[in-house]
């Protein structure tokens, strides 16, 4: 398995941090066109420059169809660096608050201001996304910061360096390869904000380490998204949903269906409905379709391999699929019925092409056992009954959710992107990027004489009767 390895010395990382440390007021006082400016010379790099090495880096890695790295990874980054740029005039300006009457004289306004030096740590997954849109937040929030891809990838990763050092100095953006150690150089650092993509045991780390600096953190990061499907949903566009949402990337989403809950009496019609559509969108062998990618490495390859056996061992069949390679990093879509629930494959964030089906009767049950759970960075829902939506999601917790689709919601800048406790800390995308990487300034003017004034030591009966008409009338 050929990985990145650390070559950089604390004290060399040491020394681009400080570079940044002291350029970040520069940075942010520099007008918001330079924000613009930076942002949109990115979008030329991702749309043009370098399109083709895009897809030639995800392909190396991933065995990735062209069109599959444009829907994925390239449509997401110009998307959000478009949205950023149509109202990035609006989110800089001053906010007019209303100030009480009590403090009458004053005005009162909000100033978004950068956080400063910022660490951005990404995953393999999707490298070239989820490096590049917490990095345009950054950028136009006013931040320096540091890229940190995984190394994993190693094509995408080298190729994220390649296009950062295209369009930015070294005290502005900065990327940083390398493997664990690198990682735990950048984390002994005092940060002004950590943005991390990862699992949820990684992100215990990340925010311990952080906590040491008191620095603030977004945690972008996973678990297991439940899928409930009811007795009213149209089974044919539901299949169809599901199969693009859970196999693209061959599974490797942390926000793809990880299992289903089905009602019984849709269960059958499932199978058969999910069969098709792997059909349909990867012929009948899978293997040889260039539209299905390959698993990240070896070691991941081999624990899916685990995961599909331990179910087996413990009572489950496969309605579909089961062929793996770990030579040739490939697991075939599958579909598990019978589960156990004390199978590894119930406890454990898939992350591969595996989907365990369930047939449940009362929706109580489903419930219970998704409230039993920790709260997972998606919830989706197929249902034509309003009231049964509603019901679902009063009634249980999660980071978003789709009713009747999957995994959409994450290319909509207008809605907060994020999870809930073990699933994540904080939001992403377009405003709410923003504001994870700045810090709203309260800003309080007096321009006259205030009444408050009146009401400073020394204290008599005359000012206490002030203070109590402040308290009750203003």
């Amino acid at each position: 398995m050929e990985i990145i390895k650390d070559t950089l010395s604390l004290k060399q990382i040491q020394a681009l941090f400080n570079k940044q440390k002291e350029n970040q007021f520069k940075i942010a006082n520099k007008p918001i066109s330079e924000r613009r400016k930076k942002l949109k010379q990115l979008k030329t790099a991702i749309e043009v420059t370098f399109k083709e090495e895009i897809r030639t880096a995800l392909y190396n890695d991933f065995k990735k169809h062209a069109s599959e790295v444009d829907l994925t990874e390239i449509y997401p980054i110009i998307g959000e660096i478009k949205y950023v740029l149509n109202h990035l005039k609006k989110w800089t300006n001053k906010k007019r608050v209303t100030t009480p009457i009590a403090f009458l004289g004053a005005s009162s306004h909000i100033q978004y201001e950068p956080k400063g030096v910022c660490l951005i740590i990404s995953p393999w997954n999707y490298p070239f996304s989820l490096t590049f849109g917490p990095l345009i937040s950054a950028i136009a929030a006013g931040n320096t910061a540091i890229l940190k891809p995984s190394e994993h990838t190693i094509n995408s990763s080298q190729l994220i360096n390649k296009i950062i050092k295209s369009i930015f100095s070294e005290d502005e953006v900065v990327v940083i390869e390398g493997a664990v150690e690198t990682s735990k150089h950048l984390l002994s650092l005092p940060f002004n904000h950590i943005f991390f993509t990862g699992s949820p045991n990684v992100g215990k780390i990340v925010m311990a380490a952080a906590a040491k600096n008191l620095t603030s953190v977004t945690l972008e990061l996973g678990g297991k998204s439940p899928t409930i499907i009811d007795e009213t949903a149209s089974i044919a566009s539901t299949a169809k949903r599901i199969v693009w949402g859970k196999f693209i990337n061959a599974g490797q989403i942390c926000i793809a269906p990880d299992y289903i809950f089905v009602h019984k009496n849709k269960k059958e019609e499932l199978l058969v409905a999910l069969q098709k559509y792997l059909n349909i969108f990867y012929g009948d062998n899978i293997n040889k379709s260039d539209a299905f990618p390959r698993i990240v490495n070896k070691l991941h390859t081999e624990r899916i391999k685990n995961l599909i056996e331990d179910s087996k061992n413990k009572g489950a069949k496969i309605a579909f699929g089961g062929i793996t390679s770990v030579d040739d990093k490939y697991v075939q879509p599958t579909i598990i019925t019978n589960i156990s629930l004390d199978a590894d494959i119930m406890n454990q964030e898939i992350f591969g092409p595996v989907l365990p089906i369930i047939s449940f009767k009362e929706i109580k049950e489903v419930i219970n056992y998704v409230n039993s759970k920790e709260k997972p960075l998606a919830l989706y829902i197929y249902s034509a009954k309003k009231a049964k939506v509603n019901h679902i999601i009063k009634n249980t917790r999660a980071g978003g959710t789709c009713v009747n689709s999957n995994d959409i919601h994450f290319f909509n800048s207008n809605l907060p992107f994020g999870g809930s406790n073990n699933s994540g800390i904080g939001k992403s995308h377009g405003f709410f990027g923003f504001q994870s990487f700045s810090n709203a300034r309260s800003i309080y003017n007096q321009h006259l004489p205030g009444a408050l004034e009146m009401l400073m030591p020394p204290y008599s009966n005359f000012k206490q009767k002030l203070i109590d008409l402040t308290i009750k009338w203003f």
